[in-house]
């Protein structure tokens, strides 16, 4: 490690010079000295909502907890859960009525979203003492840009266990921190060592540890994407690493490019502090088709309450109701609605979208995916700056 650590803040110009003696290659000169000069932080608060929830009473402290919808009733679906449900099986996303199953003695309360925003502002002016380069990417994760950094550390692994140790003395919380040259590795290293991490994944090691890496763990490879894989005999990074770019993107889409990249350690997205919101969604790709209106009403609803949720977290509300639909033989349609005024609300939204699936032809369909997007904001110079565009459901 003490190599990499070399390389990444001390001798980063003469790594490049190197590379520049032994290739004649000058696109990839170019991109060794763009990567290995820039230090990316990604901060992952840990079990964000059930934190808060444990640090402001003490009775749920070190008992399982689930932050979400009641499992009373229809029953709602699980926001996030403290460490201790985790280790029964209980996930974010996950019916709050199966989450009960997993573990009968779970509390459940209801999420205080005025609150966690509350707790992010603080944990975003922590952030704003060290850089100015920060791309948040929902209340309780960012990245941040420390390659110039206000203090003049120089040391992002510094910076990095500094923000950590300010949370917790200032927050009474813990974040786990991902640290690396660009945004895809720096945010899978801040999930190997949760809760209270810090891992650091020097330029020297990126390829090697992307070969060993299994494709499930790639950001941005969903279960589904994941499972296709594993019937390729496409495992790790490795695996993946052996087809060309042409053959990726024939068996995966627009993103294998993507994935040709990043397997490679080539990711040169900077971090983006201003990202206009334009759309707030969420989509599933099922396991099974949906064949029933029925079962796609089930998941139209847990659908809703994500973005609900997230339309909540940055107080925002649109006119627009798009629904998204993927039938198994990967036909896609989108049907939209503009209301009469910009909602938020829950039970609006669903109610939209399953008006907007039922004008479509449901007989004899069989439906693999299923999106809510809201856009259209109300008030355009009022909309906060965050990540755009349409979020996986099991993010």
């Amino acid at each position: 490690m003490w190599w990499d650590d070399i390389q990444f803040f001390g001798l980063c110009v003469y790594f490049c010079k190197d590379k520049r003696i032994r290739n004649n290659n000058n696109l990839f000169v170019e991109e060794a000295v763009r990567t290995t000069r820039r230090k990316i932080i990604h901060i992952d608060m840990d079990a964000f909502y059930a934190s808060v929830e444990q640090r402001d009473y003490p009775e749920y402290r070190g008992k399982p907890l689930v932050v979400g919808g009641l499992p009373e009733g229809r029953g709602g679906v699980v926001a996030t859960a403290s460490y201790e449900a985790r280790k029964f099986g209980v996930r974010s996303a996950m019916p709050s009525k199966q989450a009960l199953k997993l573990c009968p003695h779970a509390i459940f309360v209801r999420p205080r979203f005025a609150v966690y925003k509350e707790v992010s502002e603080k944990i975003r002016e922590i952030f704003c003492r060290y850089t100015d380069l920060i791309e948040p990417l929902s209340l309780d994760e960012a990245y941040l840009d420390v390659t110039a950094d206000k203090k003049n550390i120089g040391s992002a692994i510094a910076i990095a266990t500094q923000i950590k140790q300010a949370i917790k003395d200032e927050l009474h919380l813990t974040a786990s921190a991902g640290v690396s040259v660009s945004k895809f590795v720096a945010k899978i290293a801040s999930d190997m060592q949760k809760p209270d991490g810090l891992t650091f994944i020097g330029p020297s090691s990126i390829e090697a540890f992307m070969e060993k890496l299994p494709v499930e763990k790639f950001h941005g490879i969903g279960k589904v994407t994941a499972d296709r894989m594993t019937k390729m005999g496409i495992f790790t990074g490795a695996d993946l690493k052996q087809l060309t770019e042409e053959e990726i993107i024939r068996n995966f889409g627009k993103a294998g490019s993507f994935y040709y990249k990043i397997v490679r350690g080539i990711d040169d997205r900077e971090v983006q502090p201003h990202r206009e919101t334009k759309s707030m969604g969420a989509e599933d790709t099922f396991a099974y088709d949906l064949t029933t209106v029925e079962e796609m009403n089930a998941e139209l609803a847990k659908i809703a309450l994500i973005v609900h949720q997230r339309l909540m977290k940055y107080q925002l509300k649109g006119r627009t109701v798009t629904l998204k639909i993927k039938y198994s033989d990967f036909r896609q349609i989108t049907r939209s609605v503009s209301l009469p005024q910009c909602v938020s609300d829950l039970e609006i939204i669903l109610q939209t979208a399953r008006e907007l699936l039922l004008a479509t032809d449901t007989e004899n369909s069989r439906i693999r995916l299923l999106g809510i997007t809201v856009s259209n904001f109300i008030d355009p110079e009022a909309k906060p700056k965050s990540n755009s565009g349409q979020l996986s459901l099991f993010k």
